[in-house]
């Protein structure tokens, strides 16, 4: 059943767009409409499904979904959002748009707006078990169902910071929804990030050497680096925490839950290791 429009969706209504002809929306009985008549469901959770034709396959699915809540429960990811949260509020104003791009529970974008009290967050993801938690990671996030890949729902020039953790990545969307001033922080693994683990685990997806070379080359032309954290350090791990790490990785779509559950030993600790970098648009 639709839901009604949440305080943290509201302020948005003047930053959304149609996503079939690119018209603003207004609220409407549990619904977002444009003047045209698409409409689109606001879910009980609390996000909105803007998602028309075909639906992506690459979102997170329910055991994904757990097996994140469950690990980033444990702050062993606490120092990567901290990192992020500095490199947020460097560059954000006292009020400003924070949109999380891949958003997944919304884990990232709470924390950064815990500390920043003067933003509102917006988390777009393709999977709607990932969105149910994201409309719920705070008061001040909304949480709107998307497709990275495809133009963003958003009017030209809105958006104070964009935030890429672990996700998939649009150059030029990300280019057009920011405001001259802003920035993109993407945060991605390099190569030790969660090595004692792939180590152990051979089915796990391993990290492209080319990696930062692509990167580069797809971010170039909209935008140039301001400054990057390298964030490397060594965290314990229990068993289950070993296995929901495992879990809710892209390497979780090639093993099973039985086969993690009965695989051999794994390790008591990992080596976590990732850059962020600002960029700010060409």
């Amino acid at each position: 059943m639709p839901a009604l429009l949440t305080p943290a969706l509201e302020p948005f209504l003047d930053s959304l767009r149609c996503p079939v002809c690119r018209a603003s929306l207004r609220s409407d009985r549990g619904s977002l409409r444009c003047p045209s008549g698409h409409t689109f469901d606001i879910a009980r959770q609390g996000y909105v499904s803007l998602l028309t034709g075909a639906r992506a396959t690459s979102g997170d699915d329910a055991a994904m979904v757990q097996a994140r809540n469950q690990f980033l429960s444990t702050g062993r990811y606490a120092p990567i959002r901290r990192t992020l949260t500095r490199m947020t509020a460097d560059v954000l104003p006292g009020q400003g748009t924070v949109v999380d791009i891949g958003c997944g529970t919304g884990y990232y974008l709470a924390g950064v707006l815990d500390q920043l009290p003067g933003a509102r967050g917006l988390g777009l993801d393709a999977s709607v078990r990932a969105l149910r938690s994201a409309a719920r990671a705070h008061p001040r996030a909304a949480a709107v169902s998307w497709d990275v890949f495809r133009p963003f729902p958003l009017v030209d020039q809105t958006v104070d910071v964009m935030l890429d953790v672990f996700a998939p990545r649009n150059p030029a969307e990300f280019h057009r929804v920011l405001r001259p001033t802003g920035r993109l922080i993407v945060v991605r693994p390099i190569e030790r990030h969660l090595a004692e683990l792939r180590g152990q685990v051979p089915a796990m997806v391993e990290i492209d050497p080319d990696k930062e070379q692509r990167l580069h080359q797809a971010l170039g032309p909209y935008f140039q680096a301001a400054g990057t954290q390298h964030v490397e350090y060594i965290a314990p791990l229990t068993r289950q925490e070993a296995i929901d790490l495992v879990g809710m990785t892209p390497s979780a779509r090639h093993l099973t839950h039985a086969a993690l559950s009965g695989h051999g030993p794994l390790p008591d600790q990992v080596t976590v290791s990732v850059l962020a970098t600002s960029y700010q648009p060409r």
